[in-house]
């Protein structure tokens, strides 16, 4: 077997020693973490297919779907156990995750018709989203770090000087036991409704970039899916929303946008100001953040692309979600320089983790 062979094989072990039978999801860790995450959940259902086990995919994914409220909401987590570390409930917690459901969705797809009603609660969830998460100017909001799906991500820096009481977010030095008590503290500060669902937050608010980049293309993905056009306008709506209100021409990325709280952390260059050319009409833009995976000063590193840029101070090799990228951010980004014909950057982009895999 060649190189990719093996990459493969091993990939399906790992997802077979990792896959809980009963429950129908596959587990980050199973130690570390014992219940079932919304995104991760969606990646490990396309790493199915692409193993050539499809059908696990989809229940993996209709399960991550199904403790959707009845209003559409998606719970970032269905647990395991009872739990109310994150909410009020004891069954799933009351925040959500990126919609990479809709993209999930599309690629099992293409292996065969997916389960009747799992496209329907792809759309409940999007609809949900646009109902009750868009600012006036159109951009979709989140109230906890969490949402995100990058936890613990640099752009939150600001907040968390603010906690600490601390004057300079460049001068905080990331703490796993630091971060979990502002996470726990933003709990305790979310508003919720009255079906356990976070809806706003006293201190905590914002428009990330990525989050924004991946719910258009979501919008995009369904209305592929579902054959509503209107997604498609909808998709195209928040894209050229996000050009105006989050492009920033000194980084040649977008930034996040702070609502309530937080302030310039959210400009620290990042892979998720790059994710918005997954969507963006805008040729010259998308050029300018993906020129940057190829940068050395920037995103590119021998065993796949960084999280934080290189040459920025919020950088440390072996720094959590402070050095290399998390797998899915890869992916997206590779989608990325695909969706703008960039073959050779995607093939570079998929070959760093490749050869990381085998090197590990």
């Amino acid at each position: 077997m060649d190189d990719r062979a093996d990459v493969r094989e091993g990939a399906r072990r790992l997802l077979h020693a990792q896959w809980d039978s009963e429950r129908g999801h596959t587990y980050p860790n199973c130690q570390t973490y014992p219940h079932q995450w919304l995104w991760d959940s969606c990646f490990a259902a396309i790493a199915w297919g692409a193993v050539g086990e499809p059908e696990r995919g989809v229940r993996e994914l209709s399960n991550a779907l199904s403790a959707q409220f009845a209003d559409g909401f998606v719970p970032h987590m269905r647990y395991a156990f009872a739990n109310t570390e994150r909410g009020p409930r004891s069954d799933c917690s009351s925040f959500t995750q990126p919609p990479m459901y809709a993209h999930a969705a599309r690629v099992l797809e293409s292996y065969g018709p997916l389960p009747e009603g799992l496209v329907c609660r792809v759309g409940l969830a999007l609809e949900w989203l646009w109902q009750y998460r868009r600012t006036p100017e159109g951009l979709l909001f989140l109230v906890h770090p969490w949402e995100s799906g990058a936890d613990d991500s640099p752009r939150w820096d600001s907040w968390v000087a603010d906690f600490l009481g601390k004057s300079d977010y460049r001068r905080l030095r990331w703490w796993r036991p630091r971060w979990s008590r502002f996470d726990r503290h933003l709990v305790d500060v979310s508003v919720f409704n009255e079906a356990g669902t976070a809806v706003d937050s006293t201190e905590f608010v914002a428009a990330p970039a990525a989050f924004n980049a991946l719910a258009a293309h979501a919008a995009g993905e369904y209305a592929a899916l579902s054959g509503d056009a209107s997604w498609g306008d909808r998709a195209g709506e928040l894209a050229d929303v996000m050009d105006r209100h989050m492009w920033s021409s000194a980084e040649g990325l977008w930034s996040d946008v702070a609502m309530r709280g937080g302030g310039d952390s959210v400009h620290v260059p990042t892979l998720d100001g790059v994710l918005p050319a997954l969507v963006t009409s805008d040729g010259e833009k998308a050029a300018r953040a993906l020129d940057q995976l190829a940068s050395t000063q920037r995103f590119a590193a021998p065993y796949g692309p960084t999280f934080v840029a290189r040459s920025h101070s919020s950088y440390r090799a072996n720094g959590y979600w402070r050095g290399s990228a998390w797998m899915q951010m890869s992916y997206l980004a590779r989608l990325a320089a695909l969706r703008w014909g960039r073959g050779e950057l995607a093939a570079q982009i998929g070959e760093g983790p490749r050869r990381g895999a085998v090197r590990s």
